[in-house]
């Protein structure tokens, strides 16, 4: 171990950690100090007010956990963030069917939380005794907060992290941790008067004011609601059966970043070679026998398939 009872190099810890979070994977790491995020607070309330979040009750839930992260792991003093990018260039094969970038391959909670988990016992039998919990959009935390004011993006006008190097197809974990390390400036930066994403959003979900209406975008409807799609937002799913990637595809950041996908995403094969005709004839016990390490489990079947119906019905 690096730390001893009398003396603890917090500027060594952060730097070994960050090169183990390398060396495991991740595409980038970070460190923020644990603070309430009043602002960001304030925006969550306003937001919830005014019906942005549609029926994902869930959001409601938590709130001072949500703004203060000390609150979900004890004596919390630093928030190490990582990111692993999962941008792949390949497409799904030749038909109408889109299913968003996320979901090509293993799911990606178990998959981030799993390396995380790496680098807290990297952490507890290197460094130094250590309490921590490890997280990936799967609990109260402000994610895409935290990576910024850990120095590893800014926060778009789609509300997506952006990463300088890698753009935005980035997932993000956090490590909450009781150890004072030595702690990032957060990185400043923002769309100047780009709006592509804006432009792009066939339901207006993306707003010139700065507030995303989940409730109108194609990835709430394909995935978290779980009634059936209003009639209204048929017509923009444009192939999206599982989530949407369109306001990130035009981004100018994603078009000049680095090709360089984490060696911990894999893309499943078998998925990207389905046919239109493979998805419409895919009956439910192949659904679980295929994708049961997938992000498609989270709507399941009758949800993927009622989807499909919508971007097959009029061809």
């Amino acid at each position: 171990m690096i730390s001893s009872d009398a003396c603890f190099d917090s500027q060594a810890a952060s730097s070994l950690i960050k090169l183990k979070a390398l060396e495991l994977g991740f595409s980038a790491c970070g460190i923020a100090w644990v603070e309430p995020l009043t602002e960001d607070g304030r925006y969550l309330q306003k937001w919830l007010k005014e019906e942005r979040h549609g029926r994902m009750a869930y959001l409601e839930n938590n709130f001072e956990k949500r703004v203060n992260p000390s609150l979900l792991a004890e004596n919390a003093r630093s928030v190490i963030v990582v990111l692993l990018n999962y941008s792949v260039e390949t497409e799904i094969n030749g038909g109408l069917i889109k299913i968003a970038k996320y979901a090509q391959g293993n799911d990606y909670h178990f998959l981030v939380k799993q390396f995380l988990q790496q680098l807290l016992r990297f952490i507890e039998d290197e460094i130094a005794p250590v309490q921590g919990r490890v997280f990936c959009d799967s609990a109260p935390v402000f994610e895409r907060r935290w990576a910024q004011k850990a120095g590893l993006g800014w926060l778009g006008l789609n509300r997506c992290l952006i990463h300088p190097q890698f753009g935005s197809f980035c997932f993000i974990g956090e490590l909450i941790v009781d150890l004072e390390l030595t702690y990032d400036s957060p990185l400043e930066g923002d769309c100047g008067f780009c709006g592509k994403c804006e432009l792009s959003c066939p339901t207006k979900a993306i707003k010139a004011d700065g507030m995303l209406d989940a409730s109108q975008c194609i990835s709430y409807h394909t995935v978290e609601l779980k009634d059936e799609i209003p009639q209204d937002f048929r017509a923009s799913l444009n192939g999206s059966i599982v989530g949407c990637d369109r306001c990130q595809d035009v981004c100018p950041w994603n078009k000049k970043a680095s090709t360089h996908t984490s060696s911990l995403w894999k893309v499943d094969e078998e998925l990207m070679k389905m046919s239109d005709d493979d998805w419409k004839q895919l009956t439910n016990s192949q659904f679980k026998k295929k994708f049961s390490k997938s992000a498609l489990t989270r709507l399941g079947y009758k949800k993927l398939m009622q989807n499909m119906q919508y971007v097959l019905e009029k061809h």
